[in-house]
């Protein structure tokens, strides 16, 4: 079986934001690109539907019209191991786009992101509730990029 792959819906810019977020991550590479046939719903020679793979996972993006517009209700996680990482990423992924709470962004095709230190990650699943629930506090605290200094304090008390 082939694996599960995400498909993001579109509205005319599903070849743009692949191209865009395969210049983001590496390994990463659009692997199909298919084009509305006479008689369809989209305009023919348009592009229909993209595969690509972003850091060797499978995506897809389909250009389906205004109809479904990207929400928070589906986010992409990009754990980062360093300070460099998490602030290379976000800010190719915010450029044009939106700074949201706690490390989310939304970039500028519409489509939400959080990236997030691993590091952070592990301080808010520290079974010492104390050190979690101080780490979490501090981070709900944060309205864009994470700042993992100030995670760190908190989570040391």
């Amino acid at each position: 079986m082939k694996s599960i792959q995400s498909c993001l819906w579109f509205d005319g810019q599903a070849q743009e934001a692949a191209e865009f977020y395969c210049s983001v991550f590496p390994n990463s590479e659009i692997t199909s690109v298919q084009h509305y046939p006479e008689g369809t719903p989209g305009q023919a020679g348009q592009v229909m539907y993209v595969e690509f793979t972003l850091d060797g996972r499978e995506f897809a993006g389909l250009n389906g019209g205004p109809q479904f517009p990207h929400t928070e209700a589906v986010s992409f996680v990009v754990p980062v191991e360093s300070s460099e990482e998490n602030d290379r990423y976000y800010a190719a992924l915010v450029e044009g786009g939106s700074e949201q709470p706690c490390g989310w962004l939304k970039d500028r095709f519409g489509v939400s992101w959080q990236v997030v230190p691993l590091e952070a990650d592990a301080w808010m699943r520290d079974p010492d509730p104390e050190k979690a629930g101080r780490t979490i506090a501090a981070m709900l605290q944060q309205h864009g990029k994470l700042d993992i200094e100030a995670l760190r304090k908190a989570y040391e008390g």
